[in-house]
């Protein structure tokens, strides 16, 4: 099983490596840098260096970045636009630096321009970002959770952006359990899980289903919020978790946990959750 968490990168980026194999994890998902601003020093080459020996060492095939908090490949505001394409093309090159095989972005929000704008500026942004990036890194869209002015939270939408996307063979999708279900597909019986991959797999194609970001769901069912929940805790449920994640859609697939921190558990309580459900 593919399974891990959001590691940090504190320290050095290569301790992100050690953090996760501490956790007893099979993938991993880093930011490569502070994801709360725009500017941010180069990878030094000990740096990489030493990331990717434990790459190797500790026999990680698969691990993935994820875009900084603040781009937006959708806005219709010039000055933000160009610097989130710039960061992407950015952190396509740093993931191609430190091994990783993808990179996953959030699709964004248009801020009232509309889908039709949104989907267009997305798909440039992607475009201009992938031929600029000496990168073999694969980007994957995120899908989003039904919030106000977003973008690519329905599959029909993340397929309209995949068909204005020139490299197709350096594209896919990164579903987001919480941000299905807050964006209306019911992952949490048997039926929906079932009725959602099959109109995935119609709409979009299971070949481009590269990887799974696991989290439960505060918000019920489209609810448009992007609330993460322990694994069991939220809207899902267990039950909806055992059967996703054993899906043969799914099951082969890497899956990153982006659960809570608090009191009532941490990475290590749902690392052993989801591993419990898993049927090998």
């Amino acid at each position: 099983m593919l399974l891990g968490v959001h590691v940090s990168i504190a320290g050095s980026v290569d301790l992100a490596v050690d953090r996760a194999k501490e956790l007893g994890c099979t993938t991993f998902q880093i930011f490569t840098r502070n994801p709360r601003g725009w500017e941010y020093k180069k990878l030094s080459k000990d740096e990489v260096e030493h990331f990717r020996k434990k790459l190797r060492e500790y026999g990680y095939e698969v691990a993935m970045a994820h875009m900084p908090y603040l781009p937006n490949i959708a806005s219709p505001k010039r000055d933000i636009y160009t610097k989130s394409v710039r960061s992407l093309r950015l952190e396509l090159e740093r993931s191609e630096q430190l091994g990783l095989k993808y990179l996953v972005v959030h699709v964004g929000s248009h801020l009232g321009a509309g889908i039709e704008k949104g989907i267009t500026r997305v798909a440039e942004a992607c475009n201009n970002a992938l031929s600029k990036a000496d990168s073999k890194t694969i980007l994957l869209l995120e899908n989003m959770a039904g919030q106000k002015n977003s973008c690519g939270s329905l599959f029909e939408d993340l397929r309209r952006i995949l068909n204005k996307i020139e490299y197709q063979d350096r594209v896919g999708i990164c579903l987001d359990t919480c941000h299905l279900y807050a964006a209306g597909y019911d992952i949490s019986t048997e039926q929906g899980i079932e009725a959602t991959l099959e109109d995935f797999d119609k709409i979009i194609g299971l070949d481009k289903l590269y990887a799974i970001h696991l989290n439960d769901s505060k918000g019920g069912l489209r609810s448009g919020l992007d609330r993460h929940e322990h694994i069991g805790m939220g809207n899902i449920g267990i039950r909806g978790f055992k059967y996703f994640i054993n899906h043969k859609a799914v099951r082969d697939k890497p899956m990153i946990l982006e659960t809570p921190e608090d009191e009532r558990g941490d990475f290590v309580k749902n690392l052993e959750t989801i591993r419990s459900l898993y049927q090998p």
